[in-house]
């Protein structure tokens, strides 16, 4: 594995504004002297753009960030922008999200997570990194019954276009990475939550339905169990593994083996979406945001499991505690705590 350090490095990291982007920036901006970086995002209406107005308002304090605007599948931006500033990293976060957003809208999955990673490699293809680090998910597994997820498993089975897309990064990375001799890691996110996070998220929804008096619909009755994964621990994940490029070695057989690696970040540690359901209340009666005498019971509503989701979601993340030395350990509770608080302070001033 190849160190770098990140001090004196241009980076580039799309997706700039979004949940993960954002934060990655903050602490790259925050910690690394000399670091130049660079935020895309397209700014789109997916969710809520006042809240990616939000994060980038923090980023723009910065006078070593420059924030352009624009979509991943601009192949002529992405020239411009790899030889005007000459990245030394790439980390791609831009991407379209959400499973059961896909079902309903392929084309934005394509155009986005299909085209636009294909511009970004060959981009790095023609401009040569050091590393391109690149979001993969969690929903690769799909149907995986062995548990926990391990990135020896095999990963055929998609069940949703957004879990197929994600996959196909993997593969495009691998294929250019052997063809070309990028280096590049994907990384497989575990359920990310946190303050100021994505609105679709359902610790997000949850809350917001629940200050409206509205009920709140708990899939597969409850019986679903989710790997949360808090965002300051998929931010030092990421971190970590910036400043660790694989290297191509040579196999075995006497062959090369590319430069290529797949991690899983999450907390190793699933849990029942009804306990979740329990922590958030508390933690949102604790902030304030909703009233101690609040009648909870009546505002859930148990539903079959949707098209789209899996049962189980839990990460194997030997690799990474092997390789970098980390691994996730923020508790539910915790961060629930500090998303209710965040939530308190922005929306009910």
């Amino acid at each position: 594995m190849k160190k770098i350090n990140l001090e004196n490095k241009t980076v580039l990291v799309t997706g700039s504004s979004g949940f993960i982007g954002s934060n990655l920036c903050l602490r790259l901006l925050d910690e690394y002297n000399n670091i130049k970086v660079i935020g895309l995002d397209n700014m789109n209406n997916y969710y809520d753009v006042s809240l990616k107005e939000y994060r980038l308002s923090k980023l723009k304090k910065f006078d070593n960030f420059i924030f352009v605007k624009g979509n991943l599948q601009d192949k002529e931006l992405f020239d411009s922008l790899f030889k005007k500033y000459k990245f030394d990293i790439v980390v791609n976060l831009a991407a379209q999200a959400g499973v059961r957003y896909s079902i309903t809208n392929p084309d934005s999955y394509i155009e986005s997570n299909i085209i636009g990673f294909y511009n970004i490699l060959e981009c790095c293809r023609n401009n040569p990194v050091e590393h391109l680090v690149y979001a993969s998910s969690s929903s690769v597994y799909g149907g995986n019954k062995k548990i926990p997820f391990s990135t020896d498993d095999k990963v055929d089975n998609p069940v949703s276009l957004y879990a197929a897309t994600k996959k196909s990064n993997e593969l495009l990375a691998h294929s250019y990475s052997k063809l070309y001799n990028i280096p590049s890691t994907g990384l497989r996110f575990f359920t990310v939550y946190g303050p100021a996070g994505r609105p679709d998220m359902a610790y997000f929804g949850f809350t917001d339905k629940l200050i409206n008096g509205e009920k709140i619909q708990i899939f597969n009755y409850g019986n679903c169990k989710r790997d949360f994964t808090y965002i300051d621990d998929i931010v030092e994940g990421i971190i970590r593994v910036m400043q660790g490029a694989p290297e191509k070695v040579i196999g075995d057989d006497g062959l090369p083996i590319p430069p290529y690696n797949v991690y899983n970040i999450g907390n190793s540690n699933p849990e029942n979406l009804l306990n979740f359901v329990t922590i958030l209340e508390e933690e949102l009666v604790r902030a304030g945001v909703l009233s101690s005498d609040y009648d909870f019971e009546s505002h859930k509503e148990l539903v079959p499991m949707q098209s789209g989701d899996v049962p189980v979601t839990y990460a194997d993340t030997t690799p990474l505690e092997k390789d970098y030395g980390f691994k996730p350990n923020t508790s539910l509770r915790d961060g629930l705590r500090k998303f209710a608080e965040w939530y308190k302070e922005y929306y009910m001033k």
